[in-house]
């Protein structure tokens, strides 16, 4: 259920659960933040579309209602299409901080290819998105709003190395937060990231395998 990495690196928790049951049964300390990326409806093989948005907007409110008030959750999201609809999850995020009382502290456009090139179906950008209830953020850090690439991916479905880090980086510098959360971790790529940065981490995993390589995972 946990790991802790060896000699001075910063410990890491990884559990097998359902995220939104891990919430809702262990309240975040006041020095958690979260950076996450919530499932696609592609990982959702059983449920209807529509189904998924009503869920993606259940998961983010659930999310940022654990969230500690003082400190921040963000999200790393890549808008999809689907059946002729462009889906924005930034948006949809934003709808549900704003239906839990959250404000948007910044967004980032984080560049998954260089800009005037065709990326297909999927955008070429993703959104970095920060909200909180009662934290405030300096209103100009001197980063750029937009990021010029995501960095290295641990697998398909991966939050860009380099996005992990900007995120993980402002965090350090403009919060007491040093314990990351991600619930919804995969591969375990935020808390690896969070490591390497000396901040502790905890990740939840539904799917034991991912678990297993998130606790395992260096950059």
């Amino acid at each position: 259920m946990a790991d802790a990495p060896d000699g001075d690196r910063a410990v890491r928790t990884v559990v097998c659960a359902d995220a939104l049951d891990w919430l809702a049964e262990n309240p975040l300390p006041d020095d958690c933040a979260v950076l996450t990326s919530l499932p696609d409806v592609s990982e959702f093989r059983k449920l209807a579309f529509d189904d998924w948005v009503d869920w993606f907007g259940a998961a983010a409110e659930a999310v940022l209602r654990a969230t500690p008030p003082n400190s921040v959750a963000m999200f790393y999201q890549s808008d999809i299409r689907f059946e002729g609809r462009w889906i924005d999850k930034g948006y949809l995020v934003q709808r549900a901080a704003e239906r839990v009382g959250c404000s948007l502290l910044w967004h980032r456009i984080v560049c998954r290819a260089p800009a005037g090139v065709s990326t297909g179906r999927r955008p070429g950008y993703a959104h970095l998105l920060c909200f909180s209830r009662a934290f405030q953020a300096p209103e100009a850090d001197g980063v750029t709003d937009v990021l010029p690439q995501m960095g290295s991916m641990t697998w398909s479905r991966a939050t860009g190395t380099e996005a992990c880090e900007f995120a993980l980086t402002w965090l350090q510098r403009h919060t007491e937060a040093r314990v990351v959360v991600d619930p919804f971790c995969g591969y375990g790529t935020v808390l690896a990231v969070a490591n390497n940065l000396g901040l502790a981490a905890i990740g939840v995993e539904r799917s034991p395998a991912r678990a297993k390589k998130a606790r395992e995972l260096r950059l």
